[in-house]
């Protein structure tokens, strides 16, 4: 494989001009890829990793379907989507029929980020409010105007959450404050949500949108309880605001038995905006909100011409035509609850066995492993957590680690992901746990050791304690 320099140099033309905040995958010994292919990629050297990250590379890296896509129409045409092209309006056509009825108008965008700024906008236009009801550990993007949306983002230590933005507990049934031995979870949770609204109106604020994930991803994996997205639904529509599904990790079939994560809730659950980026253009940089006619023509009543100058763009949408194609022709959903069931049962096993995994959680192709320090009391176990994806990096599967403590493994990788790719990852899994273990053991025997008080006859008939 031809590179332009070596890995040390590469290093150091990245410290150089990178910006110090833009961070690496495994920063104390990064790896440096240089072609990918499906479920896999491969370094300077030749070596093969199983890709369990990239939720980006939806239908797999490299998809020979979506790269001929691409180099065709990029070899006729691309250029501003102010101009009449069939690929935009055939794409919105494909993607609204994905959805229920009433979402059927598209803004196309370059990013998650993009999307979500617009929802807000296009939120805020629709009643003249102005307040977001946010979770914690949330986060929406990099643009300023998720940054303050995005508790995941906020600066440790510092207030930094503006008077418009209204933080509403995590429905985490397993580390939250309502958790899965709680009568009616999804109740409590919502009502966390309606006390917001009730104190927001009291203060002379109104609610423009509550906005969430549909499956928490940063926030460590965490799938809300059934029911909870009816009912916040139903307190925010009668504040006067509006419901948006950010599907930009968790879309385009990764739970299997559904298209769009928040499908999952039930045919009585719509949102009135979905967002949604990484997987569409399969790494190309794309990405959308879907509404209803009545929002899009609130925000065009505004006056304000929108227009994004490649948001749509011909070579974008023939990308993410291609991409639906291959979820339907090759089965994609059916694969991810296939592997995705199949991969969590492993884990199952693994969790019975293994006394640092609290929880398992998760759909699909979107699983979280939670590791414990203690089962009991749930206390992250961060460092082991950090510890055991270099681990795995070094067995060659790529795994990451987030929550808000930095402590649940996730796994959300390409959908082509197999049967046989998570067996080896399990296998890699239970071989590094069970050592980090022994190791944990070892030191609390030797701890209890130290700390056992040892009578021991010494020179004058004194006890000396050691």
């Amino acid at each position: 494989m031809c590179e332009l320099y070596s890995k040390q140099d590469t290093l150091a033309l990245r410290r150089k001009h990178i910006g110090p905040s833009c961070k690496v995958f495994f920063a104390a010994d990064p790896i440096k890829i240089v072609r990918a292919q499906g479920q896999y990629m491969f370094d300077e050297r030749g070596e093969q990793y199983l890709d369990c990250i990239n939720n980006v590379a939806h239908v797999g890296h490299c998809h020979p379907e979506v790269v001929t896509a691409a180099l065709k129409q990029m070899e006729l045409l691309n250029t501003n989507s102010r101009f009449l092209h069939d690929n935009i309006v055939e794409y919105a056509r494909r993607l609204s029929a994905t959805l229920p009825e009433t979402l059927s108008v598209c803004y196309f965008t370059n990013s998650g980020s993009e999307a979500n700024d617009l929802a807000l906008r296009l939120a805020r236009q629709f009643r003249g409010h102005q307040d977001v009801i946010t979770l914690d550990h949330a986060y929406h993007g990099h643009l300023s105007s998720l940054i303050e949306i995005s508790p995941y983002k906020f600066r440790k230590g510092k207030d930094v959450k503006k008077e418009f933005v209204h933080v509403a507990p995590t429905p985490d049934t397993y580390r939250g404050k309502y958790r899965e031995d709680h009568a009616d979870p999804a109740g409590a949770y919502a009502d966390e949500v309606k006390k917001i609204i009730e104190e927001a109106h009291n203060s002379g604020r109104k609610i423009a949108a509550f906005i969430a994930e549909s499956m928490q991803s940063c926030g460590g994996q965490i799938i809300p309880p059934a029911g909870y997205f009816q009912k916040v639904a139903e307190y925010v529509h009668r504040a006067g605001g509006v419901f948006i599904a950010d599907e930009v990790q968790v879309g385009f079939g990764r739970v299997g038995k559904h298209f769009w994560s928040f499908q999952m809730h039930g045919e009585d659950f719509v949102p009135d905006i979905v967002t949604m980026g990484k997987p569409m253009g399969n790494g190309h940089p794309m990405a959308c909100v879907v509404t209803t006619k009545e929002i899009a023509e609130a925000f065009s009543s505004s006056g304000m011409e929108y227009f994004n100058t490649y948001g749509g763009n011909p070579v974008s949408s023939a990308i993410g035509l291609a991409v639906l194609n291959v979820i339907e022709s090759e089965d994609l959903q059916g694969n991810a609850t296939r592997v995705g069931d199949y991969l969590t049962e492993l884990l199952n096993k693994q969790k019975a066995k293994h006394t640092l995994i609290g929880d398992i959680r998760g759909i699909g192709l979107f699983i979280g492993i939670d590791l414990v320090k203690d089962q009991q009391k749930r206390t992250p176990a961060t460092d082991e957590a950090q510890h055991v994806i270099y681990k795995m990096k070094e067995k060659q599967v790529l795994l990451s680690a987030d929550g808000p403590h930095r402590n649940v493994l996730k796994i959300k990788p390409p959908m082509c992901f197999t049967e046989e790719d998570a067996k080896f990852m399990v296998d890699q899994l239970d071989e590094i746990l069970t050592v980090v273990e022994e190791a944990i053991g070892a030191k609390s025997e030797s701890v209890t050791s130290e700390n056992t008080p040892c009578r021991t006859k010494v020179p004058h008939g004194h006890l000396k304690v050691y």
